[in-house]
């Protein structure tokens, strides 16, 4: 029994240390490319089609990238798809999950003082939520009230307000933030798997038959997008509030949780404002320091 406990723990950390370096790669080449949509400069030079272009330098060399506005007339020999990133991240966070939280219902899950559930209750309602969110999320989105950007995301704002709050309700306060991570998590790796590379494959597939290549398609995925790229932030603070029992610990925690998502956006913007050109929104953080003064007044 011993010897088993060892290595589960073992198994624990290995799969920890793989879940951080696949979120590396992934936020990595989600904010390069967020970065680089937003840097992109136009001139009368450009050849047709092409919506912008950026000159960058690293490592020694110079670079010189041209975004299509739609796709090329002829698909390159060569194409690399940055999906495995966000595949990556999703699964193993998911094994980190069962191995944690699943097969530690009793210790990390369940609090009798605030539900009582069952193991197999427990991780129903894990694996039900978890699912139905994106779900729920992706019809959102697809719906009327998903053509208006900004009303959109304060829709989807209360949703994630009203799943931290249910969290709170069934499980343990540490499993309740990292749930919400792991529901927003399974958000943005949905919106890559369902949407974004699904919308791509059938440009490429209308390049390849010479046919036109729907905007719209590109459209959809750069909402989805955008969703991740305000969606990034708060979830590594909830997947790192396991360690610090003052985030979870404390009846707000749910409060916390939202106030933590607010944080996102204003760190966000401030970022995204400054590669696009539209100037360096100090205020931001600003906000963002009394957002987390609140947060620790909370606690």
């Amino acid at each position: 029994m011993y010897e088993f406990a060892l290595v589960w723990d073992w198994l624990s950390f290995a799969v920890r240390w793989l879940h951080i370096i696949t979120v590396i790669a992934w936020i990595g080449s989600s904010f390069y490319f967020i970065a680089l949509d937003l840097g992109l400069r136009k001139n009368p030079d450009l050849p047709k089609g092409i919506y912008g272009e950026a000159w960058q330098v690293h490592g020694g060399g110079f670079y010189r990238i041209q975004k299509y506005l739609i796709a090329p007339d002829q698909m390159p020999e060569h194409l690399t798809w940055f999906k495995w990133e966000s595949y990556a991240t999703w699964l193993s966070g998911f094994a980190l999950l069962a191995i944690v939280y699943y097969a530690g219902a009793d210790i990390f899950l369940i609090d009798p003082t605030v539900a009582e559930l069952s193991k197999g209750q427990a991780i129903c309602i894990s694996l039900l939520s978890i699912g139905l969110g994106w779900l729920v999320y992706d019809q959102l989105c697809k719906s009327v009230l998903g053509q208006d950007g900004t009303r959109l995301m304060v829709l989807l704002y209360f949703v994630l307000v009203a799943m931290a709050w249910g969290y709170t309700e069934v499980f343990t306060g540490r499993a309740a933030l990292v749930h919400l991570g792991a529901f927003t998590a399974t958000i943005m790796s949905a919106n890559v798997f369902f949407i974004i590379i699904p919308n791509q494959k059938i440009v490429v597939a209308d390049l390849i038959n010479s046919r036109e290549p729907d905007p719209n398609l590109g459209k959809q995925a750069k909402q989805r997008s955008t969703h991740n790229n305000y969606l990034t932030l708060p979830i590594i603070f909830l997947m790192l509030s396991v360690h610090y029992p003052l985030a979870f610990a404390s009846e707000y925690n749910w409060i916390i949780a939202s106030l933590v998502f607010l944080m996102g956006v204003t760190i966000r913007h401030y970022f995204n404002s400054k590669h696009s050109g539209l100037g360096n929104p100090i205020w931001t953080w600003f906000a963002t320091i009394l957002l987390f003064l609140a947060i620790m007044w909370l606690s």
